[in-house]
């Protein structure tokens, strides 16, 4: 009998609540290995080209330069987009001036959230899916917790009912009910690490992007204010550091 006992001999046994546990645990194993695999790669592709861009950004010689290489090629990162963003802001503002509702305040107010909304954006790009990694992290462990409880309580009904309650007609059973809390552990911590991961980068990824948006703000402004001075108020620009910052230390937090 004992050389019965085992993962076959228990699923052998198992009955529908079990079943259920059981497909739930995989069902959250493969969503989760799935967006870990294909996260990592995107996240991958990402760097590799916002890294491009950048290099290509800084060696060009004004933003008209920037401007001309995106009716060439669409942005296919988040720098590029936010780039695109505030100089299409720009020349939006410097076209319709006060007299577009979303230009009111001026043109650096108008710039700052184009910016600021590109941020947000591509904030909640990068988080699409970790809801679902964090809730396999903390919830599979619980769920293989009780198909061991349901496969000890059926296990002990069992050994009751034949009126054997020795050690070694014991442990067998549950034992095998000991299964389901392994396999809860084995999908929670590869997506607890996973989720860890991916927020460590995501907390730089925006960091990163923020500081460019300071930066893209600055060029901006001063840029075109130079081009043409009486199309830009003759206002001290406004520092959107603060307000872009606070938007995205609050998603890292």
């Amino acid at each position: 009998m004992e050389k019965e006992l085992g993962f076959s001999h228990f699923l052998a046994q198992i009955d529908g609540v079990g079943i259920s546990v059981l497909v739930l645990l995989l069902s959250l194993s493969v969503a989760s290995w799935y967006l870990i695999v294909t996260k990592s790669i995107a996240n991958h592709i990402a760097k590799k080209r916002a890294d491009e861009f950048l290099k290509h950004f800084w060696s060009v010689d004004s933003l008209q330069d920037v401007k001309v290489s995106f009716n060439s090629a669409t942005p296919n990162n988040a720098f590029a987009e936010l780039a695109k963003q505030g100089i299409e802001a720009a020349e939006d503002s410097k076209a319709h001036g006060i007299h577009k509702l979303a230009a009111a305040g001026g043109t650096s107010e108008f710039i700052t959230r184009a910016l600021r909304n590109g941020i947000d954006q591509e904030a909640t790009r990068v988080e699409n899916g970790l809801t679902l990694i964090a809730s396999a992290g903390s919830a599979a462990p619980y769920i293989g917790l009780f198909g061991t409880v349901w496969g000890i309580y059926h296990a002990l009904i069992q050994i009751g009912l034949s009126g054997q309650g020795t050690l070694d007609k014991v442990a067998g059973p549950v034992g095998e009910a000991l299964i389901m809390t392994a396999l809860g552990l084995a999908v929670a911590i590869p997506a607890v690490l996973a989720y860890n991961a991916f927020a460590r980068r995501n907390r730089i990824w925006l960091a990163r992007l923020d500081a460019f948006a300071h930066d893209l703000f600055i060029l901006i402004t001063v840029g075109y204010s130079s081009d043409d001075a009486s199309s830009v108020p003759n206002q001290t620009p406004h520092n959107p550091a603060s307000t872009i910052s606070a938007s995205i230390s609050e998603r890292g937090q």
